[in-house]
C-alpha cells in the first residue's frame, strides 16, 4: 500500500511538472477554476457564476465598436507632477511604471467610432493604469470626448472601471469631477444621449459624480459599485451588510442601475438602445481651438 501511494505521489508530480503556468484561473466571485483559453472565448466571464473579469480598454473598444472604426484621440496628453508628491515611491515614478505595464500615457482610452454604422464618441477607463484611478488628464480627456459629441452631434458613452480620484494629484483631481458635470451638462443641452457602463469595480469620485450621470446606466453582472468599499462602510457603522450589497444586482433592485448586461450581449444592447432614443437636436455652437472646445 505504501508502495502505491508513493508510485500515485509522483505521477501527480510528474503532471504538476509538464502543465504549463497560467493555463488555469480561480474566479474571484464563486472560487471557480477556469481554463484560460476557455474563459478567452467566453470574453472572460464565469461560466459557474457569471462574474466578469476585468478586461483591458482596447478589448470594450473591440466589444462594442464596428470593425476598424475606431480613431484614437487626444493619445500623446501625459499626466504631470504638478505636487511633487512622494508617499513611498515619487509619483513620476509611478506614472513611467504605469505607463510601461499599459503602453498607454493615461488611465483612459478615447476617441471616436461606430456601432452598427452609428457614429459615437466614447471613452473608456484603464483599471491596468493605476486602478484606473481619476485625474487631471483623464478629466481632461473625457471633456474633449463629450466636446467630440456635441460638435459630431453623436451620442456619447463611457465605460467606467476605477478605484476612484488619484490622490498624488491632490484637489486637481477632485476639480475634475464638477468639470466634467459640467460638459455633461451641456451635452445635456444638446438633447444628446450619454449611456455609462459600470464594469468591475466602479468606486470613489467616479462613481460619485459621471459614472451615475447617464441617460441610461448599464452594469456588468456581480460589479462591485459604490463610492467607499464594503469593509469600510460595514466598520464605520458597525453592522453586518445585506447580501450582495454594491454589486450591480443590488443597485438594480434599488433603483440606480437601468440594466444589468453580459459582456456578450453589450454591442447589441447599446445599439439597440441608441436606435430607440430620440434624434439628436442641432448642433450647438462649439468650436475646437487648440485641442480646447470653446462656446461661440
Amino acid at each position: 500500500m505504501a508502495w502505491f501511494k508513493k508510485r500515485d505521489r509522483g505521477v501527480k508530480n510528474e503532471r504538476k511538472r509538464n502543465l504549463p503556468d497560467g493555463l488555469w484561473l480561480r474566479c474571484e466571485y464563486c472560487g471557480a477554476i477556469l481554463y484560460k483559453k476557455e474563459l478567452e472565448r467566453n470574453l472572460w466571464t464565469c461560466d459557474s457564476c457569471g462574474f466578469h473579469f476585468r478586461i483591458r480598454a482596447r478589448n470594450y473598444i473591440d466589444i462594442l465598436l464596428d470593425e476598424g472604426s475606431f480613431r484614437e484621440m487626444d493619445a500623446g496628453i501625459k499626466p504631470l507632477d504638478p505636487l511633487k508628491f512622494k508617499d513611498s515611491k515619487k509619483y513620476a515614478d509611478r506614472i513611467k511604471a504605469y505607463q510601461a505595464k499599459t503602453g498607454m500615457n493615461e488611465a483612459i482610452l478615447s476617441g471616436s467610432g461606430e456601432i452598427d454604422g452609428r457614429q459615437v464618441s466614447i471613452a473608456v477607463l484603464e483599471f491596468a493604469f493605476g486602478g484606473g484611478s481619476l485625474g487631471s488628464v483623464m478629466g481632461e480627456k473625457i471633456v474633449r470626448a463629450i466636446g467630440r459629441a456635441i460638435k459630431t452631434n453623436s451620442p456619447f458613452l463611457i465605460v467606467n472601471s476605477s478605484g476612484g480620484a488619484r490622490m498624488q494629484e491632490g484637489i486637481l483631481s477632485l476639480m475634475q469631477m464638477a468639470k466634467v458635470s459640467v460638459m455633461l451638462a451641456r451635452l445635456h443641452e444638446a438633447h444628446l444621449p450619454f449611456i455609462s457602463i459600470l464594469t468591475h469595480p466602479t468606486t470613489g469620485g467616479v462613481s460619485a459624480s459621471f459614472a451615475f450621470q447617464g441617460d441610461l446606466i448599464l452594469a456588468e453582472p456581480k460589479a462591485l459599485v459604490g463610492f467607499a468599499g464594503p469593509r469600510v462602510i460595514q466598520q464605520t457603522i458597525g453592522q453586518e451588510l445585506p447580501e450582495g450589497f454594491q454589486r450591480s444586482e443590488f443597485l438594480m433592485e434599488h433603483g440606480q442601475v437601468d440594466r444589468i448586461v453580459n459582456r456578450k450581449e453589450l454591442k447589441v444592447t447599446v445599439s439597440s438602445l441608441l436606435s430607440y432614443l430620440p434624434s439628436p437636436a442641432p448642433v450647438l455652437g462649439f468650436e475646437e481651438k487648440e485641442g480646447a472646445l470653446e462656446r461661440s
